[in-house]
């Protein structure tokens, strides 16, 4: 069995994978000795575990200690740690952890198929993994709770607003025209990259993911597929591939193909 644990900005989440499949364990805000002593005797067939984080190194470094002193082989997921798909991003020490690991599920579920993955957390990341098993980058905006939380607080007298079930397209109050503006304005955002994607890369599959997914997915007039649990599911499969005696975990590797793909330009077609 595997343990994945993904360490998020204000929560720590994790996973268990088997034969049979995975579950889900509720969120913590700190991942103690204690918790982890007591699942591993819920749970003693845990034999391997990854640990990722975006919160930080020091983070992730003190887990990674915490589980190999309990657990016999532990992947601390770092830059250095190879993965099964093509990464062409320019700067890949510093994509984040999650953006990565969603990107090796998308191509595990759909492999040689172009692939968007639209990520609605505290940021909502758009990134495109291609046809020829590649990832090609991605762009990083502001969230939903983002979004209406900076229209309060950089703004004098503007209401701290949330979601509603149907924004209006245009709101007749202050309060409907910040919904409105936030939800409308991220609706027309995904859209417009999904249209614009469509028309350079051939049966592009749409995957939404994050917290907000459901809420987009389905108000979104597009074929989307919805899995909450996308990088629970890539940090597994990079657990298992460095598991393997033919893929050993090699240092200055990067997770980069030995033959990446050319750069996703303006122009390019796939």
């Amino acid at each position: 069995m595997n343990l994945i644990v993904d360490i998020g900005n204000t929560l720590t989440k994790t996973a268990l994978f088997d034969a049979e499949g995975f579950e889900t364990e509720a969120p913590v805000v700190e991942f103690s000795a204690g918790w982890v002593d007591a699942l591993l005797q819920r749970r003693p067939q845990i034999e391997r575990a990854i640990v990722a984080s975006t919160r930080g190194e020091e983070v992730r470094r003190r887990t990674v200690e915490l589980l190999r002193r309990r657990i016999g082989r532990v992947v601390e997921f770092t830059p250095e740690v190879p993965v099964p798909l093509g990464n062409d991003y320019a700067t890949p020490r510093t994509l984040g952890s999650d953006r990565l690991a969603a990107a090796v599920a998308a191509n595990g579920l759909y492999p040689g198929r172009n692939v968007l993955i639209v990520d609605f957390g505290t940021a909502v990341t758009i990134d495109l993994v291609t046809a020829d098993n590649t990832y090609r980058g991605g762009n990083i905006a502001p969230g939903m709770q983002m979004r209406f939380r900076a229209l309060h607080d950089c703004t004098a007298s503007l209401p701290l607003c949330g979601a509603c079930d149907e924004p209006v397209l245009l709101g007749r109050s202050t309060v409907e025209a910040i919904q409105a503006g936030v939800l409308q304005g991220m609706l027309f955002e995904i859209e417009g990259y999904i249209a614009r994607l469509q028309g350079r890369c051939a049966d592009l599959c749409v995957i939404f993911t994050g917290g907000d997914a459901k809420y987009f997915a389905k108000r979104i007039k597009n074929t989307i597929f919805a899995d909450c649990n996308l990088v629970f599911r890539g940090l597994n499969r990079i657990l298992e591939y460095n598991a393997s005696e033919e893929n050993p975990i090699l240092p200055g590797r990067c997770g980069v193909s030995p033959h990446p793909g050319k750069p996703f330009g303006p122009d390019e077609q796939h």
